[in-house]
């Protein structure tokens, strides 16, 4: 047990430095020597973890995705919130993870801008992950609306909205480089009670 566990820490241990690298040098300039070297780890042992620099970058972004669609799954479960409130409080959640993780964006944001013809779809693991997250959220709205708590939208644009103000706070956090995402909090809160049916 305690072998899986060091595994693992290592494993994180990897992701952390890996994304300072990423950071410095840009995905493309970083290779998976460089990795190692920062780790103190000879690329052989880089290669028992992961088999190339893109699989570090993929993971970073899975396990971030990951983590977000947990919590958004537990936040649906929670009996003593109304769909609108869960809405708020899932948007929330992601958008303080976002600014938690806004070296990460930054990578990514990097990476999408600099990707050549040959790497230029996005690992599909990782689409599939976002496209759960729109899933999860649609599906929060239809609930709603089921129940009588939102109003009768088209869920599509409703998705797109609250989406949008996900891709905001990105915009805001990475590229504008504002210190917080406050005024998309508000502004999230304001959207949702805007779908919800007055009591």
């Amino acid at each position: 047990m305690s072998i899986m566990v060091e595994h693992e820490k290592r494993r994180r241990d990897i992701l952390e430095k890996a994304l300072d690298v990423f950071m410095e040098e840009g995905f493309q300039d970083v290779t998976f020597q460089k990795i190692a070297d920062r780790c103190n780890i000879t690329r052989t042992t880089l290669y028992i973890y992961f088999r190339n620099k893109k699989e570090i970058f993929n993971y970073s972004i899975k396990q971030l995705l990951g983590e977000m669609e947990e919590n958004l799954l537990l936040v649906r479960k929670t009996k003593n919130l109304n769909c609108a409130d869960k809405l708020i409080r899932m948007l929330l959640f992601i958008i303080d993870r976002l600014e938690e993780n806004r070296r990460l964006l930054s990578v990514i944001l990097n990476y999408l801008l600099h990707r050549s013809g040959s790497d230029s779809n996005p690992d599909d693991r990782v689409r599939r992950r976002t496209i759960r997250l729109r899933h999860i959220l649609a599906t929060m709205m239809i609930e709603g609306i089921r129940a009588g708590e939102i109003r009768p939208v088209n869920i599509r644009s409703a998705d797109d909205l609250l989406y949008g103000l996900i891709e905001s706070a990105i915009f805001r956090l990475v590229v504008l480089k504002h210190p917080s995402a406050v005024e998309l909090k508000q502004a999230v809160e304001m959207a949702v009670r805007q779908l919800q049916v007055s009591s």
